[in-house]
């Protein structure tokens, strides 16, 4: 699976931004896909996950009620819509998938499949 995540950019603090990660190569529906992010000097962090068909997601307690991970299989992306976004939520956000035997996971180290990050940046 191929990853390309898009949609960064310069936000005030408040405002909103969405992201997408577009997949290529096998059959995305099979895949649980997450977001992660690093922030300058931290370590990559895991923001949000969503099950390969879409039913179930999970959030970091920093994003929850703020941020919404969706997916559209049939057009093999994943979105992650940000709402009042804080400074704080200044990263580099990564999109990565690992493939489902019917569980999704919250840690860097069970995803092997990676895409090129896209900075966030939210102004005070």
């Amino acid at each position: 699976v191929q990853l390309q995540a898009y949609g960064g950019g310069l936000v005030q603090a408040g405002g909103s931004l969405r992201l997408s990660c577009a997949a290529s190569g096998r059959t995305f529906s099979s895949y649980a896909t997450s977001w992660f992010r690093q922030a300058p000097g931290k370590e990559r962090e895991f923001v949000a996950v969503i099950s390969p068909g879409g039913s179930r997601t999970y959030y970091a307690d920093s994003v929850k009620d703020r941020f919404t991970i969706s997916r559209d299989n049939a057009k093999n992306t994943v979105s992650l819509q940000m709402y009042s976004l804080k400074p704080e939520d200044t990263a580099v956000y990564f999109c990565a998938a690992h493939y489902s035997d019917g569980y999704f996971y919250t840690r860097i180290n069970d995803y092997n499949y990676w895409g090129h990050g896209t900075q966030v940046t939210v102004s005070s």
